[in-house]
């Protein structure tokens, strides 16, 4: 998967055709530990600079190497909720990337930079590992490539907070506000999953997120306090992103049996936590929740505004345009 919303759409997975024949290790990056220890660990080299993970984390590339040994196969009830993070994660990520060059100063742009490229991180893990178990009998799993370009409207499971318009500067860091709260405390909780690649996938991913959430907190507080224009323009971004808020945490079948089986976050009980960390920003930026009525949703079972056919238009075409082709 590549950098969101850069000229050229290149594949998600850019080194599929060397990592498909050829397993080895990366030597001499210093503090830079490609591999992980224990379940998962592939020590699969072909890296690039945007591919090298610090520390000792899972990577897109240990469970594509999993998936392909055979000893990574969810579920499908595990796949299909790998696949709504994923979808998240993705959509997110496309969004942000349309700041780069655009943002109000040149420091932000680095930083909505880097928050897309974890977001598109985020996503890789979890489309590869979804691929893995939603692939028909006796057919190869679905590669993260599949599944973000070559899949339908329809077929995306992202919540709608996620494919809202970036509108201005203030409404961006109301929506990331918003998500960063929500993925927080979602991946948090999921380190404890008994699915050990889910619970792997967010042990990294919380530690990224730990960073977006203390950024659009900041910058909450910034143009809250800030103008009165900046203050009116917060205010606006919070009023147009609150009502998908409720998506977020809506219960169905899928969570549920899955919440019991101790394998995903049950949306609901993660509500009163955000709410409470959500008010204890609010507060002291000397704002209110918006109190505004609730969208009904649809996200998860493929019920999408308009606004997320513009993105996937935008996001598939040259891969739809040249099938196979390796940028």
């Amino acid at each position: 998967m590549t950098a969101p919303n850069t000229n050229t759409n290149t594949n998600l997975n850019t080194n599929a055709n060397t990592a498909n024949t050829t397993d080895f290790a990366i030597e001499g990056h210093g503090d830079i530990s490609v591999g992980v220890t224990g379940a998962g660990a592939s020590g699969d080299g072909s890296a690039s600079a945007t591919r090298i993970t610090p520390g000792n984390a899972l990577r897109p590339e240990d469970i594509a190497l999993e998936v392909r040994r055979g000893t990574a196969k969810p579920a499908k009830d595990v796949a299909e909720y790998a696949l709504r993070l994923g979808d998240d994660a993705l959509i997110l990520a496309q969004r942000l990337g349309h700041w780069i060059s655009r943002a109000p100063e040149l420091e932000e742009d680095i930083a909505l930079g880097n928050i897309a490229l974890d977001q598109l991180g985020h996503a890789r893990s979890f489309l590869t590992y979804a691929g893995a178990g939603l692939a028909e009998e006796g057919q190869p799993a679905k590669t993260e490539d599949d599944l973000a370009y070559f899949r339908r409207e329809h077929e995306f499971r992202s919540a709608h907070l996620f494919e809202q318009p970036n509108g201005d500067f203030a409404a961006t860091i109301a929506r990331q506000f918003i998500v960063s709260n929500y993925q927080h405390l979602l991946y948090s909780r999921l380190t404890q999953s008994a699915d050990d690649t889910l619970a792997a996938i967010a042990a990294k991913a919380v530690k990224e997120v730990d960073y977006h959430l203390d950024h659009s907190a900041q910058w909450v507080l910034r143009l809250a306090g800030g103008t009165e224009e900046s203050r009116r323009r917060m205010i606006h971004g919070l009023t147009l992103m609150w009502p998908y808020v409720n998506e977020l945490f809506d219960d169905d079948s899928l969570t549920t049996r899955l919440a019991d089986a101790g394998v995903a976050v049950l949306p609901s009980s993660l509500k009163e936590d955000f709410d409470r960390l959500l008010g204890e920003v609010l507060t002291e930026a000397g704002l209110e929740t918006p109190n505004v009525p609730q969208s009904l949703g649809g996200g998860r079972d493929g019920r999408h505004s308009e606004h997320l056919g513009y993105v996937l238009a935008e996001m598939q075409v040259l891969a739809r345009e040249h099938p196979g082709a390796s940028w």
